[in-house]
C-alpha cells in the first residue's frame, strides 16, 4: 500500500512538473490577450487564472491536442468573453487626439467631450465580438490578421464585424445628434 501512495504521489508530481513546463510560460501571453479583450487588469488576471484552473482540471488530456498554446489562448478568449457577457462593460479608454489644447473655444471643447461619451457608451451597447473587435482596431490599433488569432476567428469575419461596429455606432450617433439639433 505504501508503494502504491509513492506511486501516486511520484505522478501528481510529474503532471504538475510538465504543466509548468508546458502551461505556466504562457502567462504573459495569456494575460496580453485578455487585457485586450477585457481593459481591465484585474479581470485580466482574473481570466489567466480561470484559465490555469480549466486548464489544470484537463491535465491529463493535454497530450491529445496539437497545441497545448493554441488550446490555452482559445480557453482565455472564450473565459474572457465569458467575463465580458456577464458585466456590463466599462467604457474603453478613447484618447481624445482630435482636441488639440488651445484650440477652439470652452463651448466646442465641451461639445467634442460629449461626442467621444456618446461614442463610449455606443461602444458599450454593441455585442461583445463587435465591442471587442472596435477596441483593438480602431483604439489599440492592432491589424486585423492580429485581431483574428487573438479572437480566434478569420480575418474577414473579424472585418465584417469591425464594418457591422462602425456602422452601427455611425448610425445611432447620427440618430442621436439629429435629435438633439431638432430641438435647437
Amino acid at each position: 500500500m505504501l508503494c502504491f501512495l509513492f506511486f501516486v504521489v511520484l505522478i501528481a508530481e510529474m503532471e504538475l512538473e510538465t504543466f509548468k513546463h508546458t502551461v505556466l510560460p504562457l502567462r504573459e501571453k495569456l494575460q496580453h490577450i485578455a487585457y485586450m479583450l477585457t481593459d481591465n487588469r484585474a479581470d485580466a488576471e482574473d481570466v489567466v487564472q480561470e484559465t490555469f484552473l480549466k486548464l489544470w482540471k484537463i491535465r491529463d488530456q493535454l497530450d491529445q491536442h496539437r497545441s497545448v498554446e493554441a488550446l490555452a489562448v482559445m480557453v482565455t478568449k472564450n473565459t474572457a468573453l465569458d467575463t465580458l457577457k456577464a458585466r456590463k462593460p466599462k467604457a474603453p479608454k478613447l484618447e481624445m487626439t482630435f482636441l488639440e489644447a488651445g484650440t477652439g473655444g470652452p463651448a466646442e471643447r465641451l461639445e467634442q467631450k460629449d461626442a467621444v461619451d456618446c461614442i463610449r457608451q455606443l461602444i458599450d451597447r454593441l455585442p461583445s465580438l463587435q465591442q471587442i473587435t472596435i477596441r483593438m482596431k480602431d483604439i489599440e490599433g492592432y491589424e486585423l490578421s492580429e485581431i483574428a488569432e487573438i479572437t480566434g476567428t478569420q480575418v474577414e469575419t473579424v472585418r465584417v464585424n469591425l464594418s457591422r461596429a462602425r456602422k452601427r455606432v455611425r448610425e445611432q450617433f447620427l440618430a442621436i445628434n439629429q435629435e438633439k439639433y431638432a430641438y435647437r
